[in-house]
């Protein structure tokens, strides 16, 4: 039987709640930190990860970040380490496509950094972090498990229906790396359970939550002008693994069913499908306004301008957007391989949610919003904030704080 969402926030606020009296017995009752220089092997650093690592770099004696690109091909965000401690590892990296059962095809960097087991040797890290489940996280594994006995953490962030359709190589690989950490954290129960199927058990895995820049969003006003309650805004990547497009037909159905209803559907970013969606024809009550890219301090304007979010993802491991937009008091119209929207999103009180490969899903999700009143979707706007405004970076940090201290623990019980 599926697990409500009641029962998906009591797990969050138990697994995210930090024990002092925990903490303290992990550091023999000095209160002081087990891990006094963290080393946290990464890709890059996206700018809302930034007060992120920031805050957790406020907990340890010291923290290097060890990445391996400033920032990837297919990201138009500009680097920014702000204080943070960042060596660039010499890297190789591969062009691979991503093909899911959902029928996209995507290309990703694989990165090989390939002095990384050097670059740890001179560091001499109390603690190793090694975010995701690939290169980085082998060779994290041979300096903490051969060339010095260190305690390891992988922070592997997917859930399971990303990671669907993986090739048999990746799952091998994944079997070998995840027998070799202390303790592994995840961003969401969807990553735990995946976790779980290879054999990893719950007391050797924490929740780290994804949460973004505090400060901005949370100021959005939550009253809206009646005549915007029905406004829907994506914002993103215009690929094939975001659904757009096929979220765009069934819009326009609707729509069409609906003649007398004026829609309007604003669309913030680019991408190789930007022709396609200019493209596509429209009735006259359906306006669809291109905002182009934006940057980061924009977004908050926008989203005080709007009413809806829309997410039709075909797989994302979270979905930033939505914890941005609920922060901004935005009902979410959003796909289940979504983790952000199974995880914050209750179907009918945080917004409304579909099975993107389903159309007759999406038309009841997307009937369902558009037929709510103004008066029921103001009701939602605080509701909504306040399920966004608990995954603060302070939060995460002490999240993360944890799951090093049981990765200490561990490793000295394996000693």
């Amino acid at each position: 039987m599926p697990i409500t969402f009641d029962e998906r926030e009591a797990h969050f606020a138990a697994a995210t709640t930090f024990d002092s009296e925990r903490h303290r017995k992990a550091t023999g009752g000095t209160g002081a930190h087990v891990a006094r220089h963290a080393v946290i092997v990464t890709n890059y650093i996206p700018p809302h990860s930034l007060p992120f690592y920031e805050s957790f770099q406020r907990l340890v004696g010291q923290l290097t970040m060890l990445i391996a690109t400033p920032m990837e091909g297919n990201r138009h965000w500009v680097p920014d380490w702000g204080t943070l401690r960042v060596e660039r590892l010499k890297t190789f990296t591969l062009r691979r496509p991503w093909r899911h059962p959902q029928g996209f095809e995507e290309t990703n960097e694989v990165h090989f950094p390939r002095n990384a087991v050097a670059r740890l040797r001179a560091l001499k890290p109390d603690v190793v972090i090694a975010e995701q489940l690939g290169a980085a996280a082998a060779l994290s594994a041979v300096y903490a498990r051969v060339v010095r006995r260190t305690p390891l953490l992988y922070w592997a962030c997917l859930s399971e229906h990303t990671e669907q359709g993986r090739a048999a190589a990746r799952r091998t690989l994944r079997r070998w790396l995840l027998r070799r950490p202390d303790c592994v954290a995840v961003n969401g129960r969807s990553g735990a359970a995946y976790l779980k199927g290879f054999g990893v058990p719950d007391e050797r895995m924490e929740l780290v939550p994804y949460c973004p820049v505090m400060g901005v969003f949370e100021n959005v006003p939550l009253d809206r002008p009646s005549r915007q309650a029905h406004r829907l805004l994506y914002s993103g990547q215009f690929v094939p693994r975001k659904g757009i497009v096929p979220f765009l037909e069934r819009l326009r159905a609707w729509a069409e069913r609906h003649p007398s209803r004026r829609v309007e559907f604003s669309l913030v970013g680019d991408g190789p499908q930007a022709a396609e969606l200019r493209a596509m024809p429209l009735p006259r009550n359906l306006r669809v306004a291109f905002l182009g890219r934006r940057g980061f301090d924009e977004l908050a304007t926008i989203y005080a301008d709007h009413s809806i979010l829309v997410q039709p993802t075909l797989a994302d491991e979270w979905g930033m957007v939505a914890n941005e937009a609920m922060l901004s008091g935005m009902p979410i119209l959003g796909s289940q391989y979504s983790q952000a929207v199974w995880e914050m999103v209750e179907d009918g009180v945080h917004g409304w949610t579909f099975l993107p490969d389903s159309p007759h899903s999406m038309d009841d999700a997307i009937h369902r919003a558009l037929a709510a009143t103004p008066t029921q979707i103001a009701a939602m706007r605080p509701v909504v904030r306040s399920v966004a405004e608990r995954r603060t970076p302070e939060h995460a940090a002490d999240c993360l704080l944890r799951a090093v201290n049981k990765a200490v623990r561990f490793h000295h019980a394996r000693c």
